[in-house]
Order: structure tokens, then C-alpha cells, then sequence
């Protein structure tokens, strides 16, 4: 599609193994659905559909992406089954270019004299604990001094296994132990960036189902609380989920949006499942940025998300380069 290739040789190859299996299921699924034939027709345009779906694009994004190939394929009046390849590319980018999905390259924070505040919620297992920890190495190897804060005060373990991250990294971390008042750790968390001179602080919270009423209350206690030592915080209330859910994932995404103001996203585990496409519905239905996603274990495997990457690297060998 003549874009410019952002990321490293070493970053980008993260990403293609990361998306390697979501890749060979969505590809293997069109050519089986669309072996023999040689134009695109309304068979064709049924079978790309089910594929779309199947592959977790989500059902409004799918009868999207389909609505604007078939009206390509009328105007066109010819077009084989390689060249849907071609356009069904070109409809993915387009659709995320226009949700304004990320272009970021590099980890960076806004300039501002007081900490840049980070929220991050999601409900347990997605990974959320593992993405903190990941941001805050990724942040500090660009030189910006990181706090952390445990206020996800439900679970011991999950108190201990920041204080775990927050020993790899070497970056400090403010918490009062299992039980404790959320919004109190996050109230001493930023008195102590400021009076550390942090650039940014990362604050987890509890992982509780996430149909629970009383979550939209304990964020928004955790809002008002931070307000007190930094009165325009949080700057950035990070949605964390599991892309290896799938479905599931946009449903944790609709609670949480209706619980509190989520401003963007990082998608976990990509490189362990066949659902990556779940990125293009998420990205679609939301509006939300997707900031960044897990593509593996290793610390240098939170990357930042970039649509153009993401479209070339979901999309190479497939006969379009």
C-alpha cells in the first residue's frame, strides 16, 4: 500500500510472529471458502463474511467492511478472488485509519510539570498486572522516572506480583497491602511521584468482575481521590483486555465503557491466539485508541500500536507485496 515502514526490523518481526496464528486461521479460512471460485460474487462475498466473523472481527464491523467491497466489486463490474485479497486490505486500513486507531511508534508520555497519571482497569487473568509492569520497563528505558501504585488491594497476589514487576524494572512502588483502601493508595501513590519528581505513574486496580455495579463506584472514588494531589487526574484510563477472548473481549470493553471513561486500550496475548482480528472490531465499535498490545512474554514484547504495522504485518505473504 506504499507506507512507511515505522518500526525496527527486530520490533516488526515481533509483530508478524506475534500475529503468525490468527494469520494461518483467517487465510486458511478464506481460501478454503472461496477455493474454486475465480470472481467475486455474492457466494464469495457470504463466505468472506462467515470468515470475518469467525475470526472475531465482530459482526457490525464485518457487515461493514463487506458493505463497502461489494459496492468496489459493483463498481469495478470484474474482480477476481485475488484481488479481493487486495481490497479486502485496503477496507481493513481504511476502517481503522478512520477510527483514528493509533500511530504512535515510540512510548511516550505528554509533557506536563506534574506526573501524567495512567489508570489501568480490566478484570483478572487479562493480563493487566504483566502489561503494567511491561509499560513501566518500556517507559523507564526511555528515560521517564515511573511509579507504580498497588490499589488493587482484593487480592494479595495481585499486590505481590506488582512488587515483583516493580523489583525487575527498578522502579519504585507505593502500597499498603492486601485489604486497604483503594483510593488511599492511589492518594499516597501520587503524593509520592510528586514529591519524587516522577514523570508518570502507572495505578492498578482491582480486577472484579466486570458486571459488578459497584465498580463504577470504586473508580470513580479512585478519580476524585487522585484529584485531590493532581486535579486533572487521571490523564489516561487504560482498558486492559485479553485478545485470546475474543468476543469476549468487546463484551468486557462495552461493561467497562458504561462503568467509567476508558481513553484507550492494550490488547494482551495476540501471540497466543487465533483471534487477533478482534483489533479491527474493538478498534471499530469503540472509537477508542488502541495504545498497545502483548505479541509475547518478554518485556520488549508490549509494543506500541500502529495501524499501518498491524494492516502489513496481518496482510504479508499474501500475495500483495
Amino acid at each position: 500500500m506504499g507506507w512507511k515502514k515505522f518500526f525496527s526490523k527486530e520490533k516488526k518481526k515481533d509483530l508478524d510472529e506475534g500475529l503468525e496464528k490468527t494469520k494461518k486461521s483467517f487465510f486458511s479460512k478464506i481460501a478454503t471458502s472461496i477455493a474454486g471460485k475465480t470472481t467475486v460474487d455474492d457466494e464469495v462475498l457470504d463466505s468472506l463474511e462467515e470468515v470475518l466473523v469467525s475470526s472475531d472481527v465482530s459482526v457490525a464491523t464485518t457487515l461493514k467492511i463487506i458493505d463497502r467491497i461489494e459496492a468496489r466489486v459493483k463498481e469495478d463490474s470484474y474482480v477476481t478472488t485475488k484481488q479481493l485479497m487486495k481490497l479486502l486490505k485496503e477496507e481493513v486500513a481504511a476502517l481503522m485509519e478512520e477510527n483514528n486507531t493509533g500511530d504512535a511508534v515510540e512510548f511516550t508520555i505528554p509533557k506536563q510539570e506534574e506526573p501524567y497519571v495512567i489508570m489501568v482497569v480490566g478484570v483478572n487473568g487479562v493480563g493487566k498486572t504483566t502489561t503494567i509492569g511491561k509499560l513501566a520497563y518500556q517507559l523507564k528505558k526511555k528515560g521517564y522516572k515511573v511509579v507504580l501504585g498497588a490499589a488493587d488491594t482484593f487480592r494479595a497476589a495481585a499486590v505481590d506480583q506488582l512488587k515483583i514487576w516493580a523489583e525487575r524494572v527498578g522502579v519504585p512502588i507505593v502500597q499498603q497491602g492486601m485489604g486497604a483502601d483503594p483510593a488511599s493508595v492511589a492518594f499516597d501513590t501520587l503524593e509520592s511521584a510528586k514529591s519524587q519528581g516522577a514523570d508518570v505513574v502507572i495505578i492498578d486496580t482491582a480486577g472484579r468482575l466486570h458486571n459488578k455495579i459497584n465498580l463504577m463506584n470504586e473508580l470513580s472514588k479512585i478519580k476524585r481521590v487522585m484529584q485531590k494531589v493532581i486535579p486533572d487526574a487521571p490523564h489516561d484510563v487504560m482498558l486492559v483486555l485479553d485478545g485470546s477472548t475474543g468476543q469476549n473481549a468487546i463484551e468486557q470493553a462495552k461493561q467497562f465503557t458504561k462503568a467509567t471513561d476508558i481513553t484507550s486500550l492494550a490488547l494482551t496475548k495476540l501471540d497466543g491466539t487465533a483471534k487477533g482480528g478482534v483489533v479491527i472490531g474493538i478498534s471499530d465499535q469503540f472509537k477508542i485508541p488502541v495504545k498497545y498490545i502483548g505479541v509475547g512474554e518478554g518485556m520488549e514484547h508490549l509494543q506500541v500500536f500502529n495501524r499501518y504495522e498491524f494492516v502489513d504485518s496481518l496482510f504479508k505473504g499474501t500475495d500483495l507485496e
